[in-house]
């Protein structure tokens, strides 16, 4: 009597558990349609996993489920949904016809087949079905276009035909590695990417593809995103035989184009920025497009170290590889600093052929012509010895020091004297016209204040009389000119 009491108790409580379990079994399948009504994806995905859990054997709550998925773009998930609906309840025809839609997009054509099929011995009429079984015959045509088109090396019309194919089966991995196949023959690295990056995010475990978009990317010069592409197929699989080489040679040649960054654009630490550069040169001797970034920084390095001769080699070594607008306005920077003001023009020509509205080129332009139109007179600042950016103050004491140095009253009569007389003149003229404010700013806009030609000159300018101010000359001397 009190065994028959405890199994009476306990169905009673399986009873009510039960009971209570498909209670919340409802409410997650109200908040699920709930949350996909608001296209809020993954929270309804989340009711509805937790409704398959409360229920496995509900074949609706796998099918919504499934729907969710694809709505997220997980096909495979999707599919293992589907797979349970049919399990569950064989004739579902709307779970059949949805299965076939997926394979079709997959380019599985022979089991989409089947499935389109099956939905029409159920329902003989259903347009649907009529409507995938047209498209999917046309998609299998145009297959047997684009093996033909590959064999005999049509890659440009291949492209253009599985173009076509891929508006029906865009989920097809198989036919995205095949078209980044033909664009990498035709030399197209970044519709090539595109394609192996599209088959990383069908495939869930694809490290054959990240290796492929890791390395093109590399081959590129695009080493910071070679580097992530890598690192994500070293996640898949931490001892991948290819991955895990070439992930040590990116990340080493990565490390060195970053530290040349740094020394550049930070600390303006050029000779750390030269270093680090010519070190990727050694480490890579093969890759154009890696080594064309390592030159870029040699150009770049070297002109901040006024080295104009390797700055300009190095800017050129770029240019070899690829015409760029910066670098060729980074080009023109070093001729300037060589004082080669043809070549400066030019190389800011060129930039502006490319990109007719850079700013940089324009400006640099400007710059490049005032520079030669400077050196076509006198040079204050080569006179004096004393950088463009010089302070007064270093201006006064080149001036001092030069005004001594070629002082008249330090050589005999003749030649000597007539040549220090007017290196005397140009001297006290560089002090005057680069120690006031307004004179420096009309000769580095590419105007002399003191050519008598622009008649804005000062009247009765006297070079020793300068002098004295700023020396206290005990020289005496009678200055004639003949």
């Amino acid at each position: 009597m009190q065994g028959l009491l405890i199994v009476i108790l306990l169905d009673l409580t399986l009873d009510l558990v039960g009971s209570v379990s498909q209670l919340e079994i409802d409410k997650h399948l109200e908040y699920g349609r709930d949350f996909l009504a608001k296209g809020q994806l993954q929270d309804a995905l989340l009711h509805y996993h937790a409704a398959v859990e409360g229920d496995p054997t509900n074949y609706l709550t796998y099918y919504k489920r499934g729907t969710v998925y694809l709505a997220l773009g997980k096909a495979k998930s999707a599919l293992l949904d589907l797979d349970k609906v049919l399990e569950l309840k064989v004739d579902f025809t709307p779970a059949r016809l949805q299965r076939g839609n997926v394979l079709l997009k997959q380019a599985h054509f022979d089991e989409a087949e089947r499935d389109f099929h099956d939905v029409l011995f159920v329902e003989p009429n259903n347009r649907d079905a009529f409507y995938a079984l047209d498209r999917l015959e046309t998609a299998r045509e145009n297959m047997k276009l684009i093996d033909q088109m590959v064999y005999n090396g049509d890659h440009a019309l291949a492209v253009q035909q599985i173009t076509r194919v891929l508006e029906i089966c865009p989920w097809s991995s198989n036919l995205r590695e095949r078209r980044a196949g033909s664009y990498l023959i035709l030399g197209d690295y970044m519709s090539a990417i595109s394609d192996i990056r599209s088959t990383t995010k069908l495939l869930s475990d694809n490290t054959e593809g990240f290796f492929k978009l890791s390395t093109w990317l590399y081959r590129l010069g695009q080493v910071d995103e070679a580097l992530k592409e890598i690192r994500e197929c070293l996640k898949l699989d931490p001892d991948h035989k290819e991955c895990f080489p070439l992930y040590k040679k990116i990340r080493k040649i990565n490390k060195l184009l970053q530290d040349a960054k740094t020394a550049l654009e930070d600390t303006k630490d050029y000779d750390a920025c030269i270093d680090s550069a010519q070190r990727v040169l050694t480490q890579e001797p093969d890759e154009q497009n890696v080594q064309f970034t390592a030159f870029h920084y040699l150009c770049k390095c070297y002109t901040g170290t006024s080295d104009a001769t390797r700055a300009i080699n190095n800017c050129q070594e770029a240019l070899k590889i690829k015409k760029e607008p910066d670098l060729i306005c980074d080009s023109a920077e070093a001729y300037l600093i060589a004082e080669m003001f043809d070549d400066a023009i030019r190389e800011y020509k060129d930039a502006l052929e490319i990109e007719p509205n850079m700013h940089r080129a324009k400006q640099g332009l400007k710059k490049a012509q005032q520079r030669q139109k400077q050196s076509e007179i006198r040079d204050y600042y080569k006179i004096l010895g004393v950088t463009r950016n010089a302070s007064k103050r270093d201006i006064i004491k080149a001036y001092r020091k030069q005004a001594q140095k070629w002082h008249p009253d330090n050589f005999q009569e003749g030649e000597e004297k007539k040549r220090a007389q007017k290196k005397f003149i140009d001297i006290a003229a560089a002090k005057e016209v680069l120690t006031d404010e307004e004179k420096r700013a009309k000769f580095d806009q590419g105007e002399d204040p003191l050519d008598p030609e622009s008649g804005r000159h000062k009247q009765g300018f006297n070079p020793f009389q300068e002098f004295h101010h700023f020396h206290g000359s005990p020289f005496q001397f009678k200055f004639h000119f003949n």
